[in-house]
């Protein structure tokens, strides 16, 4: 029993530790020589939750004739309060069996933990207040919305050329969800995969954000 709590202690110490140090050290290490973040230009939104984080991107008509593969699907990007097209990548299981938290089941959290395919989500939203606690703002440069834009764009799996809606799964009506590159489990997932898109940007984050709290910390750390 004892030497079952020794090394529950020293797991627990070691993921406590492993948070920390991916929080504090850099990734890229070397700050670039012009950074896309703080320039003049492109500003967009870190969406943060207590377990999953989004991106929002402004939509203008240039990211509706963009991303206009998501209104063919059912996203109304015309619609007339629509502000703001957002975007979060996750697991399968959980993302489209867990709308809310009291549908919490037990076969979504183990493939959480473990390993499952993952899906792309797309939703619009109207005015998002600034500033607030779950919301965080940077401006980019073109060169590094544009390598943003291209990050996001590839994340979605496509067939014939043409992305994969996937069908009867909407949170409000307004949103939907498509087949995604890559998969998820517990060490890489929404997060880091969020993490990884601000990096395209030219923004640094942690070396390893598993968790909001732990990105968000690196976001206002290295930038």
């Amino acid at each position: 029993m004892k030497r079952g709590l020794k090394w529950a202690f020293f797991g627990l110490l070691a993921a406590v530790l492993a948070v920390v140090l991916g929080t504090v050290l850099p990734r890229p290490l070397l700050p670039a020589s012009a950074s896309a973040a703080g320039a003049a230009g492109t500003r967009i939104l870190l969406l943060s939750g207590p377990i999953h984080t989004d991106m929002a991107i402004p939509l203008t008509d240039e990211i509706r004739a963009r991303f206009g593969f998501v209104e063919a699907a059912g996203v109304p990007l015309a619609h007339p309060q629509a502000e703001w097209l957002i975007f979060g990548w996750g697991g399968r299981s959980f993302y489209l069996e867990t709308p809310t938290w009291s549908e919490l089941k037990p076969g979504p959290v183990f493939k959480a933990l473990t390993l499952d395919r993952s899906v792309m989500h797309v939703d619009i939203a109207g005015r998002i207040v600034e500033p607030q606690a779950s919301v965080a703002g940077f401006d980019l440069d073109e060169a590094g919305y544009d390598r943003l834009l291209a990050f996001i764009a590839e994340s979605f799996t496509r067939k014939a050329h043409a992305v994969v809606p996937i069908d009867g799964f909407s949170y409000n009506g307004n949103d939907r969800f498509f087949e995604a590159e890559g998969s998820f489990n517990a060490l890489f997932g929404c997060n880091t995969w969020t993490a990884r898109a601000l990096r395209e940007a030219g923004l640094r984050t942690g070396l390893w954000n598993p968790v909001p709290p732990s990105l968000g910390l690196s976001l206002r750390i290295h930038n």
